[in-house]
Parts: structure tokens; sequence; C-alpha cells
């Protein structure tokens, strides 16, 4: 462990936004300990340069920007980034970088941290940007870790952190089974606070649940309840648009009586005329300070695993999911994993099952799991079914007979396994129930980053072999163990690939950064691309988009220009460059594998 000797109580929500539950307080610690204790980087280096300017301001005219905004704002709430980087944890992280930094740590750094407490301080802080020429990124939490976490795209500019002072949740409506949060409001604070209502209402977290409610709808992130469709499952906005005038989408474009919020508005997505709504995901045209969600009536629900014993059953069990999916049998998103995924998610690390820096091999695979509650397999199947004990018993005989076409496979019920087995917070997760556990996989080597390669294919097995087959074959020329889950819908798959990487071992990250440039364009060339990616990628993955010309993105430039003309707002987000960035070297593409410098190439 590196510096981390003098840590203190990991925060509590009732301490800090972002903190945890005291419900997970004890897990949280312990969390925290296994990870420094795989730590050899120090807490926080010194920095090479005080201060990243945004491109193209003087420090003089920052300085006389940074002033108004104080006056405008509070003094306190503008903070500038000109002290000792930290990465800290998922839970203490950063707003001023990277924590996964996966390029040099103070290359993706902003100048200063903005904190408005307002949907009105957002937008003079959005005119406040036009004025000055400074670029802005606001982010809810900045726990979009794997695709870039806080970091803005363009060095120096100023991170807009929505989730420090606006973090409430403005309404829970029981009847209507919906409710209106803030930008900071995580889905730990959502979860606790429906608890306090003692409300029959389940919310649909991730994986994790410190993120953002409404950041990772924004991001189209998915959970695993029947809602896991995150933004599929919101109801109304409030945006700032880049200019600073402020919008509703959806029924609360229609004002209720006596200046109320319209009743309609958590009731029904959309309005009269076009949907706008869309436009406002994985883009840079407004900044959602408010957002409407449904949540999921409770119900009676039962999680299962079943496992298959050969890598070669892929192709058959995804064949198989495909027509239980459609039939709405399957109750949720499932997870098909491979096994190496019950290694790394005992929060031991890589060397307790291998020697070197070499990818595991099948064989010690094989003999490490055998060792394991569900013993020498291939691929497990994490599922949850939901309604009636009735309906559910004969969900799960309908589903063993369609798993039992695969010679070998096992099934099993929580009661099964060890209390201390995935499958346990699984359950939590697929009933609404925000965890820690997730973190354990990043102890697998000392300083862990991670990118997520998050592409799409369709639920076919011979498709889902493509991908996989491509993917495996990337890895192991790059040296990395593949860590694959497979999100199985009705008609298609999210598979996501963890590449786990130190941060201190420059070598790896530059071989991470390799392989990610070479599966995005060989995926492409399949035909699958990518439904959400690390900043850094996001323009080679916004160019495999080029059908006609490229007829997609010139549609986002377009209205990127006209709400936008001074291109203040997250530029470069999801690939989509303002006209006073655009075509001026800021773009990293698939040939950009030397990322030391981050600025204009020409």
């Amino acid at each position: 462990m590196a510096g981390h000797e003098a840590l203190g109580p990991v925060p509590t929500l009732d301490e800090k936004h972002s903190g945890t539950p005291k419900r997970l307080s004890k897990e949280a610690q312990e969390v925290r300990a296994r990870l420094f204790s795989n730590h050899t980087l120090p807490a926080s280096q010194p920095r090479k340069r005080a201060l990243r300017l945004p491109p193209g301001v003087s420090q003089e005219s920052f300085d006389t920007a940074v002033r108004e905004l104080r006056g405008a704002i509070g003094s306190g709430n503008v903070e500038l980034n000109d002290k000792p980087l930290v990465d800290g944890w998922y839970i203490e992280h950063p707003n001023t970088h990277d924590a996964y930094h996966i390029v040099d740590q103070e290359e993706l750094v902003s100048s200063a941290t903005v904190y408005p407490g307002s949907t009105e301080e957002v937008q003079a802080t959005v005119r406040w940007a036009n004025k000055f020429g400074i670029p802005i990124y606001p982010i809810s939490i900045g726990r979009n870790l794997g695709y870039g976490g806080a970091a803005p795209r363009i060095p120096g500019a100023v991170v807009v952190d929505l989730g420090r002072r606006m973090h409430k949740v403005l309404k829970v409506d029981g009847e209507n089974a919906s409710c209106v949060v803030e930008p900071g409001v995580t889905y730990f604070k959502l979860y606790e606070e429906i608890q306090k209502l003692n409300l029959p209402l389940w919310i649909d977290t991730p994986d994790l649940g410190g993120g953002s409610v409404l950041g990772n709808a924004i991001d189209r992130g998915v959970g695993y309840t029947p809602y896991g469709d995150h933004f599929a499952n919101h109801c109304g906005m409030e945006v700032v648009l880049p200019n600073g005038e402020l919008l509703r989408t959806g029924m609360g474009a229609m004002p209720g009586p006596n200046g109320t919020d319209n009743p309609t508005w958590q009731s029904f997505q959309h309005a009269f005329g076009p949907s706008i709504d869309g436009i406002f995901s994985q883009s840079n045209f407004g900044i959602v300070t408010k957002m409407g969600f449904h949540l999921m009536p409770e119900t009676e629900h039962q999680s299962y695993i079943f496992t298959f014993p050969r890598d070669e059953d892929f192709e058959q069990i995804v064949d198989i999911i495909r027509p239980l999916a459609q039939k709405r049998i399957l109750g949720n998103i499932p997870q098909l994993r491979h096994v190496i995924q019950e290694l790394n998610v005992t929060g031991k690390t890589k060397a307790d099952f291998h020697s070197g820096t070499q990818p595991m091999t099948r064989e010690e695979i094989r003999a490490a799991a055998s060792k394991m509650p569900l013993g020498d397999c291939s691929w497990v199947f994490y599922g949850t079914q939901y309604g009636t004990r009735e309906s559910i018993a004969s969900q799960l005989e309908t589903i063993k007979a369609s798993f039992g076409q695969v010679p070998g496979s096992k099934f099993y019920l929580p009661s099964d396994l060890p209390k201390d087995h995935y499958l346990h917070d699984r359950a939590l997760v697929c009933s609404g129930v925000p965890v820690l556990k997730e973190l354990d996989w990043l102890n697998w080597v000392p300083n862990a980053g991670h990118l997520f390669f998050s592409p799409i294919a369709p639920t076919r097995g011979k498709d889902a072999r493509t991908i996989h087959e491509l993917i495996v074959a990337a890895h192991k020329r790059h040296g990395f163990d593949l860590f694959p889950t497979l999100c199985v819908a009705g008609r298609e798959i999210h598979y996501i690939t963890n590449i786990i990487y130190n941060r201190a071992d420059a070598d790896m990250k530059a071989r991470a950064v390799r392989l990610m440039r070479e599966v995005i364009a060989e995926c492409a060339g399949k035909g699958f691309g990518e439904y959400r990616t690390h900043l850094l990628f996001a323009d080679q993955v916004a160019g495999t988009y080029n059908w006609n010309d490229s007829a997609f993105m010139r549609f986002n430039e377009t209205i990127k220009d006209v709400l936008d003309p001074n291109g203040i707002l997250a530029p470069g987000r999801n690939g989509i460059w303002p006209k006073r960035f655009r075509g001026k070297g800021w773009e990293l593409k698939a040939d950009d594998t030397d990322m030391s410098k981050i600025g204009p190439r020409l």
C-alpha cells in the first residue's frame, strides 16, 4: 500500500452526496482496504505544471473570467485545479481528471471545477462560458469509470460538477410509480429515499450503486430488472441549452395550472410534435438538470444460475436465450459471463491463481474454477424471474427444459451456494437494491484501472461467436485476460468487455490502447458497433457510423452548430465537435495509438 495509511472512514450519504449508505459502511471500508492493499502508486504525485488553461485562453483572461463567475455563484463554488491529482477510488473519486487514466494522469485534466447549486446557476455558468469562450464539461457524479470518468475531452476545459450541490430527490409519486431527481442523486440515495417513504417501489440499478441515476440514463446505461433500459424508462427532462435558455421535454413543455409542473410530466414520455428527448442522450446539445423516471412496483422474484461446461457451448446458449427473451419468459436482462469472472469477483488478485504477467491459460482457469462453488465450467448464466410464486415456478420449468438441451448444464439457487457467493449480490441488484460487490474485480492487477469495450451484436449464435472469437484473438495478441459479460436480450447483445490494466505500467496501458483501437475497427468491419465508449475512442467509434457519407454525424453537427455556435458545451463528447474545433486536429482516429499529448495534431 502506497501513501494510503492515514485514510479515515468512508463518507456516508449523510455526510456527502456521493457517499455510501450506512448499511454498506463496513463493506465499503473492507472494499477500499482490499483495493489499496494492491496499490503501489502514491496517493498523489507532484504536478508537472500548476494549471492547465483552456485552449486559446490567456492566464489574464482566465483569471478575469474566474473572478466574474465567483461573483455570480459564490467564491467557494469555483475551484481551481492546481493541486496534486488524487485518483482515489470509487467512492472518493476525483472530479478533476480520469481516475483510471489510460494516458498520462495530467493529460486529461480540467482547469477548474464549478459547483452550481440550481438550474439558474447552471444557466449563469453557461452564459459565462459563452462570454469568455471557455469550454465547459458537465458531469453528474463523475463515476463514468471505464469510459473516462470526470475527465473533459479537451484538456483545460472547466468541469461543471452538478452533483455536489444539486442532489435532491425532488419528488417520489407512489401512485404514479415515478420520481424526479437532480443530477447528483445516486442509485444509493434514491433507494434510501424510497425506503424512508416505505413505498413498495423498486429502482433499477446497474452493477454498482454509486452512479448518478440521471447521468447513467442519458448515457443509455442498463440495469437488470424489467425496467433495465434506463433511458427508455425516463419520463420528462429539464434541459439548459448551450445558450443558457431553459427547455422542458415531453408533457413538461405544457405548464401546469397556477404555475405548477404539468401533472402528466412523469406519466407520458412524449408531447405534441417531434419527440426530442433522444437528442440529449449521449450528446453535447444541453445540460440536463432534472429528469423523471418510472419506478417498478415491488414483486416476488427469484434469482438463479445455470452453468455450462464447455467454451464451445457458447453459440448454442445464445440461440436458446433468444426465443426465451423474445417471448418474455426470461424475467430480466440476464448476464452470461465467462467463468474467469467467478475468480476475479472474489476480490483475490491474479497472483493468487497465476504466476507471471501473461494471461491465464484455459487450463489454469479450469483448475482454479474447480475449487470454486460452481466448479469446473465455462459459461455462467445469471437470471432472475418475477411474478407470483406459481408463475415463477412455471417460468423456471420452461427455462430449465430449454437450457437442459446443453449437455452437462447445472442449475443453482442462492440457497445452494455459500453466503459470500456473487449470486447473492446479483439477487439484490436484480430486485433494485444497489450494492458495491462488483468493485472486487479491480483487485485483479495492482493499481487497477479499466476500459470498457461495449459492442452490440444480434442475439444469434453465429454472430455472437463471430464477435467473441474476434475479441478473444485481440486479447491474446496484446496479452490481456478476457473478461466478457454479455447482457442478452431478445434481439441484441450488449457484449461488454472489461480490459483491466495497471495504471503504473506504461507498456500495459499502451497495449490496452492498441487493443481498443483494433477491436473497434475489426468489429466495425463485421457490422458490430459500440453503444458507448471511453471519451478518447469516441472519434473512432463515431467514425464507424458512416453510412451514406456519414449522414448521421453530419446531422449531429448541424444540430450542434445551431444550438452551440460558440462551441462551449463539451466539445468532442461522443465524437461531436463544434465548428470551433472541428477538423483542427483534435480528433483521435484509428491510427492514433500514441496519446502522450491530447491536443491539435495538425
